[in-house]
């Protein structure tokens, strides 16, 4: 399980079908979310993977068990993509690699996030303080690199950069070519940077 996951399942593992069957719910619902956020059909994500409703049910007993797996998922990548680049000869590239990576996920999972941390509010057991804390940490660990090098302004905040990345893709979402209009709002927010 990704290490974003803060419901880690301590039970016995799993049979091999029932693994299977999760692995493939998740998937499709990476796929189902992409395509119509966070209003897909449970339904539909099921019959995709041809099982019945209850197994399903049985995986992730809510809708927001699923988004959380399938952003657990994703927000696991976007940390280990970020360490890797820490790692990089252009510190600056780094940085820009890894927003555009944060930004396409803010893009594809529409209202998703939002979901996740409505309910943060209502649950202490939530995964998004963990998620939170594992993308400010490789941000600001970017950040930092391309600062030392004096690739980017020493008074830029992570916190700030974080807060400009969440606001370029809410601006972006609806638009018609939402990809091309948070590359673009992307670029002008590298360059104040620079």
């Amino acid at each position: 399980m990704a290490s974003g996951n803060a419901k880690a399942d301590t039970r016995r593992p799993k049979r091999a079908d029932a693994q299977r069957n999760y692995d493939l719910l998740v998937a499709q619902a990476r796929i189902a979310f992409a395509e119509s956020g966070a209003d897909a059909s449970l339904a539909d994500i099921a019959r995709r993977v041809g099982v019945a409703s209850g197994t399903l049910y049985r995986h992730f007993p809510t809708r927001l068990d699923l988004i959380e797996a399938v952003l657990a998922e994703q927000i696991a990548e976007l940390v280990t993509l970020g360490r890797s680049l820490l790692t990089t000869d252009d510190e600056l590239d780094a940085l820009f690699t890894w927003l555009r990576a944060a930004l396409a996920h803010g893009l594809t999972y529409r209202g998703l996030s939002a979901v996740v941390m409505n309910s943060a509010l209502d649950h202490k057991n939530s995964p998004v303080s963990t998620w939170h804390a594992e993308m400010f940490e490789v941000g600001s660990a970017l950040l930092s690199r391309a600062q030392q090098t004096g690739r980017v302004i020493a008074d830029a905040n992570p916190a700030d950069l974080l807060k400009m990345l969440g606001a370029i893709a809410w601006a972006a979402q609806d638009a018609p070519d939402s990809t091309a209009q948070a590359d673009r709002l992307l670029i002008l927010l590298m360059n104040g940077l620079a």
